[in-house]
């Protein structure tokens, strides 16, 4: 699974990229709007991870940029802005849930976790080239049976390479 933080904290990104990549995801980190909403709309994510208070445009702006866009990828906002009336701004521009500053990282990866199970399934869990298998959610890879641990940087390359195999 392929992650975007947007956040300009550079104590809170490097903590959440570091977290998540330990369980397994692959993290990329925008450190303002302008940058995390191009790359948003560039690079096909799982999950955005959108601070609201950025530099150069705001969390608000690119996640209704992105829905204004058709992009349906699942956003969570994580931002310090914590009153009523910012959360339900927030899920009413478009996201997917909504976590008040300071937060607890494992509550974090539990909310990740429910909302990418309900995100709809727009590709494989299982991916089949030859002798070689993919399990997509579990992050898991096998050839003849036998599994192949591989960091998360080498599943993704792998993961891109079976689905487009057969392709120059």
């Amino acid at each position: 699974m392929r992650l975007l933080i947007i956040e300009d904290e550079l104590k809170t990104s490097r903590f959440l990229h570091k977290g998540l990549t330990e369980n397994g995801y692959v993290v990329d980190v925008a450190a303002d709007g302008e940058d995390g909403l191009h790359q948003a709309a560039s690079v096909q994510y799982d999950l955005l991870i959108l601070d609201i208070m950025l530099p150069r445009r705001n969390g608000w702006s690119v996640l209704e940029a992105l829905r204004k866009a058709g992009r349906s990828t699942p956003v969570i906002c994580l931002t310090a802005r914590d009153a009523v009336s910012d959360r339900i701004l927030g899920l009413e521009l478009g996201a997917d849930d909504y976590l008040p500053k300071p937060f607890d990282f494992a509550e974090l990866l539990a909310r990740i976790r429910s909302v990418l199970r309900r995100a709809p399934t727009r590709r494989d869990d299982v991916l089949r080239v030859a002798d070689l298998e993919m399990d997509v959610r579990r992050h898991r890879a096998s050839r003849s049976g036998r599994r192949i641990d591989l960091a998360p940087k080498e599943f993704v390359l792998l993961e891109t390479l079976m689905r487009s195999s057969g392709n120059v």
